[in-house]
């Protein structure tokens, strides 16, 4: 294979890992790809392919071409409005799942009271047999249901049937029509997954009501009830778009740390152009472009110092809390911050190519890598449906062929119940989950983490050495202690130099200022500070000013070295 190239594509339709396991044997089986990952939480393929031999076009329709939907991904303006896009998609398909399944525990709810007069209605003189379940709910929920709603045992009981028939045909052509269309599709590619299980447990039992609806004649003449499982069929539709909600809702939080990772880039930057000065949107910003960055902000793109000196907190990047001073020819990285001075800088890396998009990309495929513990469920999914359907079948046969009384109802019954709780979800969510999870949760911390393989080899690790090079701290500077000189107090030295770095937006100022409040504060009681006249600061060095008529000098070693201290 000639030189590599990764491509990340959106897959619609996965919804439980025997999805990922097709849409993935389906990629690893396309010539030219040499390795496909899915991740059946963010719904996105990560394929590393020669594109010598196809193009991500060919990889798109090798997904279409099985049953589920993809596209090719837009071009990455910034990533604000790709984190932005990818939240609303999100929002939006938790929004549709939330309110179907709403919908369908409503109308369930409805269709359960509404069958109450069928178990008892017309073709009552056909017993119910030993089912216990039904005995119960003829027994205890029925004489309450027909006290407080005597007017529905008077409809007749065929308008009931076929009341519940249309309503069934809504939720399962509105809310669950998703599931039909996409075991269909599954089954003209001879693959099977979840949506398979849900439609033949549904379709069985609508199907066997249908005709108990229409024909109940024949039911009666073999000494059967005709019975409808209306409300069981909303029901199961409404339970398993309710786990899909859930889920919805779940993808969405775990993927919230890489959002505020995302959001650390500026949406706007200031850009001086032909000798003018304008706001633009980051997506704008082209390498060359001379962008202004003040004080207090983040800078928006990767760039070269061509003016100005300052300190910028790089925290996010080196994990050092130390501001580190910069200067004309200096680089600066886009997303960390500028705590002092002002700065031009030119542009060199923008949009997917600074430091900040790469960081995003590799969080994303992190999330998106497979620990090797996925691999036995990836096994497991690849033959479960069909495993299930053949347990389904076999429980049918049991229940027609060893009972002495045989009944199609409750074989019937039995294999759908099979079908519908064998759902597969779970297994296939477990591993992506936790591994999205914890990369989040470290992304959140400072911590990057490269993977699902890095993450599982962590669980057999009990010491942590960090090497000399590596500073562990809290985030912000502090003052730890306080040496005087003959001739003032601790007092008055700490009152004079927090009167003048109250003035000051260096990160060392900040840390003397709060020392300071918290002295006050105590036992010690520091005196308010006095009044600051004739302040400048001396970007990179430090500060002078003038207290009560003295000159006060505060800064670095040379500076103090040059005046004379």
């Amino acid at each position: 294979m000639g030189v590599s190239t990764r491509i990340t594509l959106p897959v619609e339709g996965m919804t439980c890992a025997s999805c990922q396991a097709t849409v993935q044997r389906a990629l690893r089986a396309t010539p030219g790809v040499a390795q496909a990952a899915v991740n059946l939480m963010t719904h996105e393929a990560t394929i590393v392919y020669d594109p010598a031999v196809l193009g991500p076009e060919r990889l798109v329709a090798a997904i279409n071409d099985i049953g589920y939907e993809s596209h090719l991904p837009p071009p990455v303006v910034d990533l604000a409005s790709e984190d932005d896009e990818r939240e609303s998609l999100q929002r939006r398909e938790y929004d549709v799942l939330r309110w179907k399944a709403a919908t369908s525990l409503v109308i369930g709810g409805f269709a359960m009271v509404a069958s109450m007069p069928l178990m008892g209605g017309a073709s009552s003189h056909v017993p119910h047999g030993g089912d216990p379940l039904l005995q119960w709910a003829m027994t205890v929920v029925d004489p309450p249901v027909r006290r407080a709603l005597p007017w529905l045992y008077a409809v007749d009981s065929g308008v009931l049937a076929f009341a519940l028939l249309a309503a069934t045909l809504l939720v399962m052509g509105w809310a669950g029509r998703h599931f039909y269309t996409r075991a269909w599709a599954s089954f003209r590619h001879r693959t099977a997954d979840m949506n398979t299980l849900i439609a033949i447990g549904t379709g069985a039992a609508f199907l066997y009501s249908l005709v108990a609806t229409v024909a109940p004649a024949l039911f009666v003449a073999d000494t059967a009830r005709p019975d409808v499982y209306y409300e069981a069929v909303i029901l199961i539709i409404a339970l398993v778009l309710l786990g899909n909600t859930m889920e919805a809702r779940a993808k969405s939080q775990t993927t919230s740390a890489l959002r505020q990772l995302a959001k650390l880039q500026p949406s706007i930057a200031r850009v001086r152009r032909q000798g003018r000065e304008e706001d633009v949107a980051i997506a704008t910003v082209r390498a060359g472009d001379l962008v202004l960055v003040r004080p207090g902000e983040r800078f928006p793109v990767d760039g070269v110092i061509q003016a100005g000196s300052g300190a910028v907190d790089e925290s996010m990047i080196t994990g050092e809390s130390m501001p580190v001073e910069k200067g004309p020819g200096d680089r600066v990285i886009g997303a960390t911050v500028n705590k002092a001075g002002a700065f031009d800088v030119e542009a060199t890396a923008v949009g997917a190519t600074s430091v900040l998009a790469r960081i995003v990309t590799l969080m994303k495929e992190a999330q998106g890598s497979q620990a090797p513990i996925q691999r036995l469920a990836d096994r497991v999914s690849a033959v479960f449906v069909p495993i299930v359907i053949l347990i389904a079948i076999a429980t049918f046969a049991i229940w027609m062929l060893v009972p002495a009384d045989p009944s199609l109802v409750r074989a019937m019954t039995a294999a759908v119940a099979v079908l519908i709780i064998a759902c597969p979800c779970a297994m296939g969510l477990a591993v992506p989950t936790a591994v999205m999870v914890a990369s989040g949760r470290g992304a959140s911390a400072g911590v990057l983490i490269k993977g699902g393989e890095a993450l599982e080899r962590l669980a057999s690790i009990d010491t942590v050495v960090f090497d000399k090079t590596g500073t562990l701290t809290q985030g912000s500077p502090r003052v730890v202690e306080v040496a005087v000189e003959a001739g003032i107090t601790e007092q008055e030295l700490v009152s004079t130099a927090a009167a003048v770095e109250r003035l000051s937006e260096h990160p060392l100022a900040a840390a003397i200022a709060a020392f300071a409040d918290g002295r006050s504060s105590g036992t010690s009681g520091v005196t308010p500070p006095p009044a600051v006249t004739g302040f400048t600061a001396v970007p990179g060095r430090g500060a002078r000013a003038l207290v009560d008529g003295r000159s006060v000098l505060i800064g670095t070693a040379s500076m103090l070295g040059e005046a004379g201290v």
